[in-house]
């Protein structure tokens, strides 16, 4: 049995081990933050850059409980379609696509990439700028990088965010974006910010946090440089013949467009389907019986963006209804 004293003498302690519990961390996070910044001398990002970036920043206990957590369940492609295709984001999808017109156009000489999958690629990323982040990406990507499950990945990317300071693309405080440091309206993370984002407006900044016309020309060009043809759709709803091997589906499947129109596969919305050599796989991303798609190159670019065949074919579908 615990006596008053033993009671009182642990009561009295814990503060104090508590607080060399956070003491030790704060430490260790400091050290962890001298140690970049080393590196980044190294590589030549200036003092006041690293001091700038690292004066008010801490260990951030929410990022990595958002990066631990697990999900409580898998969604099925019907509970993820519904849940991305509202008709709240599709017509506010048609609104923007309407109010940016002219930009839109711009871009489309420029990278020949479609508007409106630019476009959907804004709505299902930020919901067309609405919700962008509310996390400070260096103290994010530090955090991450300290104590993470991918601490290599995280620290080549905390290196990215400063080398971008360093730039003058933007101040420390106004760089905020997702837990794991994907930022502004395309959510790129910093080495695809460093790669791939555009100053489209010609202010000399890579804006993709308040400039609407970098933000959908770096989008652009992001999938311009991942391939993008921009003679040819992403794909379609189609119907499968009752004796459809489902062993056929597949991203590894591919075969000419013509071979699957012989096996009897047609459009889902009645029209015809050319007998073209345009390589082509039938995914089947539902339960039995469900929606079925024919998928061209471009839903492999849209890949690129995010490795989801869930959020390749609702970027494709969205777009197909913004248009």
């Amino acid at each position: 049995m615990l006596n008053r004293r033993s009671f009182l003498t642990r009561v009295a302690a814990a503060p104090v081990l508590a607080s060399a519990t956070a003491h030790a961390a704060t430490a260790g996070f400091t050290d962890f933050l001298a140690g970049v910044a080393a590196e980044a001398r190294r590589n030549g990002i200036a003092d006041e850059t690293v001091r700038r970036a690292f004066a008010i920043i801490r260990p951030n206990d929410k990022v990595l409980e958002l990066d631990r957590r697990q999900p409580e369940f898998t969604l099925t492609w019907e509970q993820y379609r519904d849940g991305r295709l509202s008709q709240q984001r599709i017509q506010r999808g048609q609104q923007v696509f309407g109010e940016n017109q002219a930009l839109l156009d711009a871009v489309w000489r420029r990278y020949q990439v479609s508007p409106r999958i630019v476009v959907a690629i804004w709505g299902l990323e930020t919901n067309y700028g609405g919700f962008t982040g509310n996390f400070n990406v260096i103290e994010a990507l530090a955090t991450l990088a300290w104590d993470g499950r991918r601490h290599e990945f995280f620290r080549k990317e905390l290196l990215a965010a400063l080398r971008i300071l360093q730039e003058g693309d933007v101040a420390p405080e106004q760089m905020r974006g997702s837990y794991a440091g994907a930022m502004g309206n395309p959510q790129f993370m910093p080495s695809s910010f460093e790669r791939l984002a555009v100053d489209f407006d010609g202010d000399g900044r890579r804006d993709i946090w308040s400039s609407t016309a970098d933000s959908l020309a770096s989008i652009a060009n992001y999938l311009a440089r991942s391939g993008w043809r921009d003679d040819e759709r992403w794909g379609r709803e189609v119907l499968l013949p009752p004796n459809f091997d489902p062993a056929l589906a597949g991203r590894s499947t591919r075969r000419p467009l013509r071979d699957w129109l012989r096996l009897g596969v047609t459009a889902a919305d009645g029209t015809t389907l050319p007998p073209l050599e345009m390589e082509t796989s039938i995914l089947l991303p539902g339960t039995p019986g469900g929606q079925a798609f024919a998928v061209y190159k471009n839903f492999h670019v849209i890949r690129r963006y995010n490795p989801s065949d869930y959020y390749a074919l609702v970027i494709g579908l969205l777009s197909d209804r913004i248009a």
